[in-house]
């Protein structure tokens, strides 16, 4: 049964559009001459989509595709300009950091009153309250006003509150990003455990390994309509394919940027983790496949896999000759270059520079053969978010040596 179901909505919003709420303000729009241009805007068009019931759906997309108005007019804070939804149930809505808390109020009467507003009684909230408590693990600051709670407390309680009160239907923002690494897999876990009860969960994130782990199907929103729905794992290859140029592979290979002799030839890309997904995390090691072909056999090639980060600094610079692999290679083949999970780049966005070298001369040359994104996880295994400012991230081994005894 669908619990949610949206058909041809719509969201228009004037750009440059002033509000005149009293006759001063009229007035004086009156007597300045000349409009303003109003141009008209629309954050959303043409969106259908049903949610059953217990699904966990993941709406993911780029900035500005509409992921968050979308969220905002299922949690009725905003109005659609047209369309049609139908909600079955309670929804318990975390858009953003501090959204239905009242700043002068302390953490507790806060959870009573958002309690209120999900129309459940006060001896309800009393036997949920502890178990809210102990998650947000801030237990000493619960009589305090909010306003004086930091992002991350605002948000640790926040959640709380929302996953506790047993809502039919649970949104949540990627406001999870304020918290630490080990309270966002807190959260992901109550998430899951939401799900598995057979209520329905939908979660918005530009972090794909959480989004894949959590979630059973998609939504992709690109421009502020749908471009797919269906499995997670379908949807977020179709989204990583668009959202990262050069992400499908093969077509790039024929730009006009790609030049050398032509005794060998680059056919195809592929970036993934090391079980193969799409999805690359920090310290879940990283694998390079790249296609190529020859004009001859036995050809005396020598590759190279050179890493960009958004700047535009080159980061790693890696060749098959120094890899262990001097060649002559077959007419046609495929490579593959492993980074191990002990290593790993800082979460971020980075380009791929292929090249090619046949007895030292130019073969062939894409700069910017694909684009790809690692993102944040448990690197250190201490449950920490990164907070690094280096280029990349390195386990290594510190020792303690016994002190030295001067006689």
């Amino acid at each position: 049964m669908a619990v949610i179901s949206v058909r041809q909505l719509g969201k228009e919003y004037k750009l440059g559009a002033q509000m005149h709420d009293t006759l001063r303000d009229q007035l004086t729009a009156l007597f300045r001459g000349k409009k303003k241009q109003v141009e008209k805007f629309w954050a959303l068009r043409d969106v259908s989509f049903d949610v059953e019931q217990g699904d966990c759906v993941g709406i993911i997309g780029r900035n500005g595709a509409g992921k968050s108005t979308l969220l905002k007019i299922l949690s009725q804070i905003t109005e659609p300009t047209e369309g049609e939804i139908r909600i079955r149930g309670r929804i318990a809505s975390l858009l953003e950091v501090g959204t239905g808390f009242h700043p002068e109020l302390t953490g507790r009467e806060n959870t009573f009153l958002n309690g209120a507003i999900l129309g459940m009684t006060r001896a309800e909230i009393l036997r949920k309250f502890d178990e809210i408590a102990a998650f947000a693990e801030m237990d000493s600051f619960l009589d305090t006003p909010v306003k004086h709670y930091s992002s991350g407390m605002t948000t640790r309680l926040a959640f709380a509150v929302a996953a506790h009160l047993d809502p039919e239907i649970l949104i949540i923002d990627e406001v999870l990003a304020v918290g630490d690494a080990a309270f966002q897999k807190k959260c992901l876990g109550r998430m899951s455990e939401v799900a598995r009860a057979g209520r329905t969960v939908l979660f918005v994130s530009h972090n794909m390994a959480a989004v894949s782990a959590l979630c059973s199907k998609g939504i992709y929103l690109e421009r502020g309509k749908v471009a797919a729905t269906g499995p997670i794992e379908e949807v977020a290859n179709i989204y990583l394919r668009d959202a990262l140029p050069g992400g499908d592979g093969g077509n790039q290979f024929k730009r006009g940027d790609v030049r050398g002799t032509g005794e060998v030839r680059f056919t195809d890309l592929q970036i993934m983790a090391l079980d193969g997904s799409k999805s690359v995390v920090a310290g879940g090691g990283l694998r390079v496949r790249l296609s190529y072909e020859g004009n001859t056999d036995n050809v005396p090639a020598r590759f190279f896999v050179n890493i960009y980060d958004a700047q535009q600094f080159r980061l790693l610079s890696l060749d098959s000759l120094t890899g262990g692999l001097p060649g002559p290679f077959p007419k046609n083949g495929s490579l593959e270059l492993t980074l191990p999970t002990n290593f790993s780049l800082t979460p971020g966005r980075y380009s791929v520079e292929l090249a090619a070298l046949v007895n030292e001369a130019g073969a062939d040359h894409v700069p910017s053969a694909m684009h790809f994104e690692i993102q944040g996880g448990d690197f250190f295994g201490n449950g920490r978010q990164l907070f690094n400012s280096a280029a990349c991230l390195l386990r290594t081994q510190w020792e303690l040596n016994p002190p030295t005894r001067v006689s």
